[in-house]
């Protein structure tokens, strides 16, 4: 059985993230790609005040502010990934405010933002639902009246039908990336295991998601005083058809508030 700290994503997400999931996240045309839908569907202007919620090292919003975005915001609980974002920007020169935060107690300023975004799979990573609706709520009160909420998730149905309990992938010629996952009641437990051939072992660590229906992110939503609540599914990003784990199929919900 595999057991998961509560606040597993504390320390996670560190410099070996960025590399045990770089197919992923360090992904420049992935991230081209993904904002190119963020633009569509949300319908985008330059002048709009966007929150890039769970933004780690702020991709989409550095690709963001390349295209003439002018006011961005990342917020992120990791330290390594927000000082990192500051530095990726500083060095091509784009004006991004990056914030430390907790998702579901950001500290920012009440009905300030036209758009929020949590993109990657970043929405569901705590244990206990209650404190998912949080954030969904934290995000409900930084919105500006009729502003819009965007969330990229798993698509559940992909995820139940193609989990692999064991998985593995090779990064380079160094690193074997191991995964064991467990399913119960939408909850997906995985153990990752990443050894490097020259380092020995470098993780052996629990992290959890919680894969959401139609149904039921619809619930959390209106819940969280949302409305025109609309869902896209089984989309993919990736252009190789390999296993990408919780972004090999996407959904894209959009609410507003």
């Amino acid at each position: 059985m595999i057991k998961v700290r509560k606040d597993w994503w504390k320390d996670f997400f560190n410099r070996l993230y960025l590399i045990t999931d770089a197919r992923s996240v360090c992904n420049t045309k992935l991230t081209c790609r993904e904002v190119d839908l963020l633009e569509k569907i949300l319908r985008l202007n330059k002048f709009e005040r966007i929150l890039d919620l769970c933004g780690g090292q702020g991709r989409h919003s550095i690709e963001l502010a390349k295209r003439g975005y002018r006011d961005l915001t990342v917020l992120d609980y990791s330290n390594y990934l927000i000082n990192l974002g500051r530095k990726l920007a500083k060095k091509s020169n784009l004006k991004i405010n990056f914030r430390r935060g907790d998702a579901r107690s950001t500290g920012l300023t009440s009905n300030d933002y036209s758009v929020i975004i949590v993109m990657a799979n970043s929405f569901g990573y705590f244990p206990d639902e209650r404190e998912n609706l949080k954030v969904l709520r934290e995000a409900n009160r930084l919105l500006k009246p009729k502003g819009r909420l965007l969330l990229d998730l798993a698509n559940p149905v992909y995820v139940k039908n193609n989990l692999k309990p064991v998985s593995w992938h090779r990064i380079g010629n160094d690193i074997d990336v191991f995964r064991k996952r467990e399913m119960k009641n939408n909850l997906v437990k995985t153990q990752e295991i990443a050894i490097s051939q020259q380092e020995g072992l470098l993780r052996n660590e629990c992290y959890c998601e919680h894969l959401y229906s139609k149904t039921r992110i619809r619930q959390l939503l209106k819940k969280a005083g949302y409305k025109n609540i609309k869902i896209k599914s089984n989309l993919s990003l990736h252009k190789k058809r390999q296993d990408y784990g919780f972004l090999t199929s996407r959904m894209i919900v959009t609410a507003s508030k």
